[in-house]
């Protein structure tokens, strides 16, 4: 008789990772059990009237794991698999997030367990409003100021932005990122996922010495961050994407695929397979594909023990939060492959989500060419820093950046007399 499969659980993912850090960094015991866990959590119920005239119940969370280096900052998600420990697990992953690129933020998360793409606009409004009542007490540019992120956009932080200027009685746009830009919002914003990755890419092609021109890749995920990866690592590097996937499978062309096009179809149809010239595969074909630049930008758990073995990629551009496991982790190491680990490599967004606070705050906003700059900045000193200490640790990419963020979070918490 089989043994049942164990349930993939990302929070205890994070907290293992979390631990093979801490053991490294020899940190007090008290420091460590209090980074292993979020400070607070809130889980609420939601009823909202549906377009037909009956009421469904909907039920979501905000999770702030710890606040010692600056208010919360984490997005949104609606996802029918939303969990607790999902979330718990996406708010630690921000406060590492946070301190790797050395942002004075802290790390959380949200989410609402729903199918958002069977809600009519007017329910989704309805909904993304009824989440701001229930947690908008613990919400604010001074404590926790959430963003977008898995099926929610610039249009739903507007309504949660409006919702919550209702409740407070006036405007403070940036208790929320990621909005429109009438409302706020931050040019640059809406590519800054992908454009991190890409400069965290640029790095690691200088750093092996790599030619990116004609540099095949595949990308998993084609929403914002994997579609705009498409984009840009044509624009910027020259790449040859010769596949990409959504959550209905993949198209694969050896001779490339172009941007256009394939976003055009994609709009269309809603999927990018069946696109003209390419031949459909699934995403599990598409990760084990032979190219150079292999870009999981979907969810958690992609690259496990059973297919990292498979994996041909020399570079793994993490786009997605949590693709990877730690038991996958050691084997790409082993076979040389060069991670370029999530919260790391997709930073971009929360460090522009991060400007967009500050251009809120003193109410002067930046050009476009001003905030691409300083991403820049920021993304390419953070990456220096975790290859850095990869290098000096002899350890993977991604226990470095533990190393890095850890140790500063850990630094605040002692400073302020917590443990």
């Amino acid at each position: 008789m089989d043994t049942p499969q164990k349930a993939f659980n990302p929070f205890a993912m994070a907290q293992r990772q979390l631990d093979e850090a801490a053991a490294l960094l020899q940190l007090d015991p008290a420091v460590h059990e209090l980074l292993r866990w979020p400070l607070r959590e809130l889980h609420v119920t939601l009823p909202v009237k549906m377009d037909d005239g009956s009421t469904k119940i909907f039920h979501g969370y905000r999770v702030q794991y710890n606040d010692a280096r600056g208010p919360n900052k984490g997005g949104i998600r609606y996802h029918s698999a939303e969990t607790i420990d999902t979330v718990r697990a996406l708010a630690a992953w921000m406060t590492w997030k946070t301190a790797v690129v050395d942002i004075p933020l802290g790390g959380g998360k949200g989410g609402i367990v729903c199918d958002p793409k069977t809600l009519s606009p007017g329910e989704l409004e309805r909904l993304s409003r009824a989440y701001i009542r229930q947690v908008g007490r613990m919400l604010g540019l001074e404590k926790d100021v959430p963003a977008p992120d898995v099926y929610t956009t610039p249009q739903i932080m507007a309504w949660m932005a409006d919702e919550y200027a209702f409740m407070q009685g006036y405007n403070e746009f940036g208790m929320i990122t990621g909005k429109p830009l009438a409302l706020g919002g931050s040019a640059g914003r809406g590519d800054a996922t992908a454009r991190g990755g890409m400069i965290c890419l640029r790095e690691a092609a200088r750093e092996l010495q790599v030619e990116l021109k004609g540099a095949t890749a595949a990308i998993q995920g084609y929403g914002n961050a994997g579609s705009l990866a498409h984009k840009l690592g044509r624009e910027l590097f020259g790449l040859k994407i010769v596949a990409v996937s959504d959550s209905r499978g993949g198209i694969h062309n050896p001779e490339g695929l172009d941007y256009e096009p394939v976003a055009a179809h994609k709009a269309r149809t809603g999927s990018v397979i069946d696109f003209p010239g390419a031949r459909n595969i699934t995403n599990e074909e598409l990760l084990e594909l032979d190219v150079l630049i292999l870009v999981p930008a979907a969810l958690e758990n992609a690259i496990n023990a059973d297919n990292a073995g498979q994996i041909r990629g020399k570079f793994i551009v993490e786009l997605a939060n949590g693709p990877t496991t730690p038991e996958a982790d050691r084997v790409l190491h082993e076979k040389g492959a060069y991670v370029i680990p999530d919260f790391l490599c997709n930073a971009g967004g929360v460090t522009v989500s991060y400007f967009e606070m500050v251009q809120n705050a003193y109410n002067y906003y930046w050009e476009e060419e001003v905030v691409h700059t300083r991403l820049d900045q920021k993304m390419t000193t953070a990456f220096r820093t975790v290859h850095a200490m990869a290098q000096q640790k002899k350890v993977h990419n991604r226990l470095a950046a533990y190393l890095v963020a850890v140790n500063r979070v850990a630094e605040a918490v002692r400073l302020r007399g917590w443990a």
